[in-house]
């Protein structure tokens, strides 16, 4: 059957608008033109090291790409069938941008850590290399309440394995040898990028032409992803979100291919890292039930997560207890220093009884979004990035503790849903004309075997 397409509502159809502004190139300039001036103020005035050494590296690299893409929209305007201002050096631009703010910074920084500087790597660097460390030796990554209430107080909060236990193993090269790329960063780079490059590969191989449309819309997804600045300072200074991250959205493309065992096993494979990618495989699996293949994905979804804590539940449940549940939730021995001021944390500290009026509301979006699961769940993968973007950014705007880091999820998942559309609509069209994989049709519409 063919994938039905919902009416373009006018906030829609000015978006689309904005985005294919000159095929695209004009809000990729206004993209890298203020990333560039984004990156020079967080040199100039963040009060945190790592990020201040981001800003250094990649005002430079989204300077390179404003002025390409201002050299691309000459191009364009003097010849609109120049290669120059096409989808392939868009792409090129793209790469270039991610190597420049993103890859770059980790390694600077990775190589001048190891030779000594102390402030270049956020804390959550150092927990998970300490947590592959423990899980090497002692086969799980968590210290007890025992042991962190031992540690001096200033070392308690780094005490402290907050993820799943999944996450330790981007520690565990930090075991083995101390150098530059045992850094946990490199490891988060290089799971982001083979996760993203899947992505694209996936949402390209649907058994017939891509339009220029849909490519470009890949295009917009990986940009999101990669150089927008929240996400190129997230993987250049900590980073353990962004492999979370791609998984989560590799999973969202082959539920739009139609593979839903693959994209249960890829929000599985996110899920036994981080607490974050759970909600995404619980929409995941409402939309598989929709195809009767609810079992199948939530074997992948909710399995892996489940197999990762077996281990470690059965070497120390109270350490697990400990790490992932008290003090996520503020009843650790220390705070978390998650404390972004979004609303829900304005309104913990501000507002008498404030930490239950955030969690009451927190709870009410919660049970509103499991109603319209339980009765209009989602029928397309593109439906599904929409509930998940729009539920993780409510989440994160009402939770008590939070950064402003965490909002790279929903912005990359609700920029994903209009490529996601569009592949599920050129699936549904290939096999009503009898088009199956990448094999050519024969006489009749069917394909050859």
């Amino acid at each position: 059957m063919t994938a039905k397409a919902e009416p373009a509502s006018p906030a829609t159809r000015r978006l689309s608008r904005l985005d294919t502004a000159a095929d695209g190139l004009a809000l990729d300039l206004a993209l890298y033109a203020t990333a560039a001036a984004f990156a020079a103020v967080t040199a100039a005035t963040s009060t945190l090291s790592p990020h201040r050494a981001w800003g250094a590296v990649a005002t430079v690299g989204y300077a390179l790409a404003t002025l390409a893409a201002t050299a691309q929209l000459l191009a364009r305007h003097r010849d609109p069938r120049t290669p120059l201002a096409g989808l392939p050096a868009r792409w090129a631009v793209t790469g270039l941008t991610w190597a420049t703010t993103a890859l770059l910074p980790v390694v600077v920084q990775s190589v001048q850590r190891a030779a000594g500087r102390t402030d270049r790597a956020q804390e959550e660097v150092i927990v998970v290399e300490h947590a592959g460390i423990r899980l090497a030796e002692h086969g799980t990554p968590y210290l007890g309440p025992d042991a962190i209430t031992a540690l001096p107080p200033g070392e308690q909060l780094l005490g402290y394995t907050p993820y799943q236990p999944g996450m330790a193993l981007f520690g565990l090269p930090r075991a083995a040898a101390d150098a530059w790329w045992t850094d946990a960063r490199v490891w988060f780079a290089v799971a982001t990028a083979l996760a993203l490059a899947t992505l694209v590969a996936t949402l390209r191989a649907d058994g017939g032409a891509t339009t220029p449309r849909r490519r470009a819309a890949v295009l917009r997804a990986v940009q999101a992803a990669t150089v927008l600045p929240v996400s190129a300072l997230t993987l250049a200074t900590g980073g353990d979100d962004l492999p979370v991250l791609a998984l989560c959205l590799l999973a969202l493309a082959l539920a739009a291919a139609g593979r839903p065992g693959r994209a249960g096993l890829a929000v599985g494979a996110a899920g036994a890292l981080k607490l974050f990618a759970w909600p995404v495989a619980l929409v995941l699996v409402c939309w598989a039930a929709t195809r009767r293949a609810g079992t199948r994905t939530a074997l992948g979804a909710l399995g892996l997560p489940v197999l990762a804590l077996l281990p470690v539940l059965l070497v120390d449940s109270d350490a697990l207890v400990e790490n992932v549940l008290r003090f996520p939730l503020g009843h650790g021995l220390v705070t978390s220093p998650a404390q972004s001021p979004l609303p829900g944390h304005l309104i913990a500290e501000t507002l008498p009884a404030g930490r239950a009026v955030a969690a009451a509301l927190l709870v009410a979006v919660g049970l509103a979004i499991a109603v319209r699961l339980l009765r209009r769940p989602p029928r397309t993968a593109a439906a599904t990035a929409l509930i998940c973007g729009y539920g993780l950014l409510a989440a994160i705007g009402l939770m008590p503790s939070t950064r402003f880091g965490y909002l790279l999820y929903p912005v990359a998942l609700l920029v994903l849903a209009p490529a996601l559309a569009l592949a599920e609509t050129s699936t549904g069209e290939n096999r009503a004309a009898g088009i199956s994989g990448n094999r050519p049709a024969g006489p009749g519409g069917k394909a050859y075997t």
